[in-house]
């Protein structure tokens, strides 16, 4: 057995960031002096505790079992496997001799659990029992982790281990339990456990007839790799993944995109301020964060699809609809009545009126100048409009005459589940009643590329406009 300190580097070497909880982990199971019956590690996801818990007790030369909590369903079927555990590991710590396990056939509660525990571990060594998620345990009573925590107190050669996430104020009834916190990494931390396996830049070894050996490439790609790694936590994991786990799959899920260019010869290895700004498209776009087999460029919704804008390295932002013929309309119709004033609908929605849209000087004329600048319509909050307002403009901007059939109502209400038309009025109103009122949920942009999908121009109908 190695001596404790020796142990203690060769842990903390294995995992870094961790020598508190390591170190206090090898003091409370110390094989030369007894441990305390119940003892809790909580932490949030991805902060070592059952791997570092797993490495101390077998480094220690503790017999233990280990139990899943999360992947057992009733709390019997956790008791039951709790058993199986201890009688797997009692029957591998004397391989010599073989266990009789009949019986030890039913285990239905936690008092039958005791008993055969009692049995088991009678007159045999020092005994750790780990229950790892016990918190997430689906269907288990209220009374089961004080129940847990106390079997360590009638069975004197037990030791048991609570791994939970957070724990609540008296959750085990008692306040004599030790407690071992795993906080959450910080962003050097992170980065110093992420840079220690470096993926390589080349996608071959390099050439043994060039000066750029094996040593400087593995002197290039750590120097690189962690530099990377600062930028990815900055732009993306800082905000948006949750643990390191997160943070080294999206490092690494870039990685290939950002080395491209040094790969075909444009940057070198040390180029990294200009690989950046180059490469600067990976850390502005949300991408990289969303897991699918397919990808994602927008919201899609079952049976119309609407495409948000998208920022690509090559390509400036482009905007595409896939949406109906008549509910594009009704989307600019919609736009219209909520930004244009109901006084003006006859100036911009009557063909007789059309020679009164045209600018006749006023403030605009040569050699004056207003006094009072007013702000485009089209940047204020939108209006509510009723719905035969909406139906009227409608009809209006349509290039040809079309009836007003259950054909337009639908669309109108799927446009009103697509989140793109909101209802104001009482919750449980008919949507298409009358009296309800509508405001629209899309700004300028949208609708502007929406109409010159189906050639019509926004800027020319609307009050103020472009």
């Amino acid at each position: 057995m190695l001596p404790q300190e020796t142990l203690f580097t060769t842990l903390s070497e294995r995992y870094p960031c961790r020598a508190l909880q390591i170190r206090q982990l090898l003091h409370l199971y110390n094989p030369a002096l007894p441990s305390p019956s119940t003892v809790v590690i909580h932490g949030l996801a991805a902060t070592g505790k059952s791997v570092v818990t797993k490495d101390v007790l077998q480094s220690q030369g503790i017999n233990h079992a280990v139990i899943q909590s999360r992947e057992c369903i009733t709390g019997r079927h956790l008791l039951e496997r709790t058993l199986a555990a201890c009688l797997d590991a009692v029957d591998d710590s004397e391989p010599d001799t073989e266990l009789d396990r009949s019986p030890y056939a039913r285990c239905e509660n936690i008092s039958a659990l005791l008993v055969h525990l009692q049995r088991l571990l009678e007159g045999r060594e020092r005994f750790v029992l780990v229950f790892d998620g016990v918190d997430r345990q689906r269907e288990s009573p209220p009374t089961l982790l004080p129940a847990l925590a106390r079997l360590g107190e009638v069975i004197p050669a037990l030791s048991v281990i609570l791994i939970i996430s957070v724990p609540r104020a008296g959750f085990l009834h008692t306040a004599c339990a030790p407690f071992v916190h795993f906080p959450s990494y910080t962003r050097d931390e992170s980065i110093r456990i992420v840079a220690r396996d470096p993926p390589d830049i080349f996608l071959e070894p390099p050439s043994p007839s060039k000066e750029y050996d094996d040593d400087l490439a593995a002197e290039d790609k750590d120097w690189l790799w962690v530099r990377y790694l600062g930028v990815v936590w900055d732009a993306l994991a800082k905000s948006a993944a949750r643990d390191v786990v997160s943070f080294e799959a999206l490092a690494r899920k870039l990685w290939d995109q950002f080395v491209t260019p040094i790969r075909d010869g444009t940057f070198g290895t040390r180029d990294l301020s200009r690989l950046l700004v180059h490469r600067r498209a990976l850390f502005q776009g949300e991408g990289a964060l969303v897991e699918s087999v397919v990808p994602v460029k927008g919201s899609v919704h079952p049976h119309y699809q609407v495409v948000v804008p998208s920022f690509h390295a090559e390509n400036s932002m482009t905007v595409t609809h896939e949406l109906p013929y008549y509910s594009k309309y009704l989307l600019c119709a919609a736009y219209l009545a909520s930004f244009n004033p109901a006084r003006q609908d006859t100036i911009y929605f009557t063909k007789a009126s059309e020679k009164k849209r045209k600018k006749k000087g006023g403030a605009t004329a040569v050699g004056r100048v207003p006094k009072h600048r007013k702000i485009p319509r089209h940047l204020l909050t939108p209006s509510a409009f009723p719905l035969d307002r909406l139906l009227s403009i409608f009809q209006a901007i349509l290039p040809h005459a079309v009836a007003p059939t259950a054909d337009i109502y639908t669309q109108i209400a799927t446009l009103s589940s697509l989140r793109l038309l909101l209802r104001s009025g009482a919750a449980g109103a008919d949507p298409l009643d009358g009296s309800c009122k509508w405001r629209v949920n899309y700004g300028y942009e949208f609708v502007r590329e929406l109409g010159r999908s189906v050639e019509f121009e926004m800027g020319e109908f609307l009050a103020g406009g472009e």
